[in-house]
């Protein structure tokens, strides 16, 4: 296979080698994950945030933690179970005795990289509670507003196959995540050496950061001036209009899905070394970008997002590639 950095232009060299560089630490924590690692980095770059759904004990928590050490970031994991409150999220004003005063303790919201274990024991207003953090990164409280990061991602992640006991996401709460994606268990060989790995002890607690939080910030702001030709424009929107009318979808992709689409794509093509999309770059995340956006008529197994990949699968083959 052809080497996805050798067209590297030599002004991004340096950019590239550290995110190859972040890419690779955590890949050595989360081994034989190479892709979800990488859809990882593209939620992060795009700004947006990650759900992750699987079975548990297959390394969704050690993804967040490897991502938040690699960055040097500050990192809260929140379990989320059906008697956590919104104050216990967001935080709460205190009276302080000794000044007279009312003061303000931050909840563990108030992180760069946040997990969201089990997000779907939470209940909705609980749910609702982080729905403003995740789209505006602030926070409204006691008729204040408290900035979130920057930078701040959401790594939430839920077993698709439980349901008692859950309060399933509302469509508003879903497409507030940049990407979704299933982590899945590893073949036996590499199951072999994550046990040889864990002889010793957790490796993460032993991960050193490799990126500071402004080198990232930059390389954010450079994922926006990824160069978007007016043709692939139309090619996503294309798509982005077919799910509208799709005969299997009864709700399409909405405006801000194809935005994040968007994003996603640019960060995608810098993580290559490339300052231009290709069109590869929107094949590559259309499933992971949108299929937990939409509705579809049909299930699998009772996961809701099955029928829409399989009918974004149908959109891509109908739909004509720019030259």
């Amino acid at each position: 296979m052809a080497d996805p950095h050798a067209g590297t232009s030599p002004d991004l060299a340096p950019l590239v080698a550290k995110l190859k560089q972040l890419q690779d630490n955590i890949g050595g924590i989360l081994l034989g994950k190479q892709e979800v690692t990488r859809l990882a980095l593209i939620a992060l770059l795009a700004e947006g945030h990650l759900l992750l759904e699987d079975v548990p004990g297959v390394g969704k928590t050690l993804l967040a933690k490897a991502l938040s050490k690699s960055l040097n970031c500050s990192f809260h994991r929140i379990q989320f179970t059906p008697d956590l409150l919104p104050g216990d999220l967001l935080g709460t004003s205190i009276f302080h005795k000794p000044s007279g005063e009312f003061v303000f303790q931050a909840g563990p919201i108030f992180a760069q990289v946040i997990l969201a274990d089990e997000i779907n024991r939470a209940t909705p207003r609980t749910q609702s509670a982080l729905l403003e953090a995740m789209s505006e990164k602030q926070v409204s409280l006691e008729g204040q507003t408290r900035q979130l990061g920057p930078p701040f991602i959401v790594i939430a992640t839920q077993n698709p196959y439980e349901f008692e006991g859950t309060y399933p996401l509302p469509e508003s709460q879903l497409d507030r995540f940049s990407i979704r994606c299933e982590i899945g268990y590893p073949p036996r060989s590499v199951e072999r050496d994550i046990l040889t790995q864990h002889r010793d002890g957790e490796p993460v607690d032993h991960l050193k950061s490799v990126i500071e939080v402004n080198e990232l910030l930059d390389i954010q702001m450079r994922v926006r001036k990824v160069r978007f030709s007016d043709s692939l424009s139309d090619y996503l929107l294309d798509i982005i209009d077919k799910t509208r009318v799709h005969p299997d979808i009864s709700l399409g992709a909405s405006t801000r899905a194809a935005l994040g689409l968007y994003r996603a794509v640019q960060a995608s093509a810098l993580l290559d070394g490339r300052d231009y999309v290709i069109p590869d770059d929107v094949k590559q995340l259309v499933v992971p970008a949108l299929a937990h956006r939409l509705i579809s008529k049909r299930w699998s197994q009772g996961k809701r997002d099955d029928g829409a990949a399989e009918a974004l699968r149908e959109i891509l083959d109908q739909t004509a590639v720019p030259s």
